[in-house]
């Protein structure tokens, strides 16, 4: 039980606005890195093949957040620790345009993924302020902000980089986290938990979850696969568009701004899991995905039509993730609010080490054999997670 009673009462519009562009704003700081690489690696000396530790890096410290930081929104007050983890953001956006050194970078943007689990709070935070029946549209509402934050942050540093550099991208995102941070503090309302266990319990009940709850165990290897090859896509194809297409920063920006109607999928995805079609869209959601990397090897030349087909592979992929990790949160977030910040952190924990893993043998791939190996990695891992799918019997 909360002293805020979330399950009986309506979802201000406001709020989930709010709490949209907040966990937006939050989890772009995640991805601006990502089309970067190439300029971030020559500037701190970072070898080609080591360059997706850029991200990987980033999304290590998402996952120590997400293990160590979230769980605790079942303990503390929420609003207190989304604003003590933007702390945490703040200062290593302020440190990262100051690394002269591959080993000072890495160790900010890890930093950064630290403090970004402030919006995997949020989320759960808005999952309570819910109604039942209404949780899976506020969600996926809510979801589609983060993932527009998450498509919006690729092309946004593109374009920053091409007018004054990457090192402008994480001094602007420092000052709008900042004001972010202090309106939070302002506006959002209070919800204290009512505790059962301590700290060290908390964290000792994670494996528990993960063991003992089946859904939590399945949603999170399902989005593990997809966001794996999720996040070796939009590591690779920078240097794959600045290679193979001969694309500009610019260039490479639009394309990845085409990837922004991916994001459509979150909200319909919602208000198809209140429906109860969750089983189904996930096969479909799995599918989808493994087609997008199919599509990339259609025309293999520099022609236009080539171009075209990667960028509807890009939407196709996005809409693939997106829709499937809102369908995955409205099945967790049922599974009872009083676990709902820790089965958030293990499901977010766990698909993100997907995601860790996607970058750093996604930059190793491309080093190794280019874009025909590395894109065979990232069809392998929806491909693994649909036939993981077969063996499902329940919703």
């Amino acid at each position: 039980m909360n002293n805020v009673r979330p399950e009986t009462k309506k979802v201000p519009n406001w709020i989930t606005f709010l709490l949209a562009i907040a966990c937006g704003v939050i989890v772009a700081n995640l991805y601006y890195a990502q089309p970067l690489v190439g300029p971030i690696s020559a500037d701190t000396h970072l070898p080609l093949a080591s360059a997706g530790l850029i991200v990987t890096l980033t999304q290590i410290g998402y996952v120590f957040g997400l293990l160590f930081i979230v769980p605790l929104s079942d303990l503390i007050e929420n609003r207190r620790l989304v604003v003590s983890a933007l702390a945490v953001v703040i200062c290593a956006l302020v440190a990262a345009p100051l690394a002269y050194n591959a080993l000072f970078f890495l160790v900010a943007a890890m930093f950064i993924g630290l403090g970004s689990v402030a919006a995997q709070i949020l989320v759960p935070y808005a999952a309570h302020l819910a109604t039942e029946e209404r949780r899976g549209q506020v969600v996926g509402n809510v979801m589609s902000g983060l993932l527009l934050g998450i498509m919006l942050a690729r092309p946004i540093a593109s374009f920053i980089t091409d007018l004054w550099g990457w090192r402008a991208v994480f001094t602007l995102s420092a000052a709008i986290t900042a004001i972010l941070a202090g309106l939070l503090a302002l506006v959002l309302p209070e919800r204290k938990p009512s505790p059962t266990m301590n700290y060290g319990e908390l964290l000792s009940s994670l494996w528990s979850l993960f063991k003992t709850k089946a859904v939590l165990r399945r949603r999170s290897l399902y989005q593990a696969c997809l966001f794996g090859a999720f996040s070796l896509f939009w590591t690779v194809i920078p240097l794959w568009l600045a290679s193979h297409f001969h694309l500009s920063q610019q260039g490479i920006s639009l394309f990845a701004l085409a990837g922004v109607a991916g994001a459509i999928a979150a909200p319909i995805a919602g208000r198809l899991a209140d429906k109860g079609w969750t089983k189904i869209l996930t096969g479909v959601t799995l599918v989808i995905a493994a087609l997008s990397f199919l599509l990339t090897h259609i025309f293999e030349d520099h022609s236009t039509i080539a171009l075209a087909m990667l960028v509807i592979a890009a939407i196709t992929l996005d809409m693939a993730v997106s829709g499937n990790l809102v369908l995955g949160q409205r099945a967790i977030y049922s599974l009872g609010s009083e676990i709902r910040g820790r089965v958030n952190g293990v499901f977010m924990a766990v698909f993100f080490i997907g995601g860790a893993i996607g970058s750093a043998f996604g930059g190793w791939a491309y080093a190794y054999g280019g874009w025909m190996f590395a894109s065979i990695l990232g069809l392998s891992m929806p491909v693994a997670a649909l036939l993981y799918y077969f063996t499902e019997k329940n919703n």
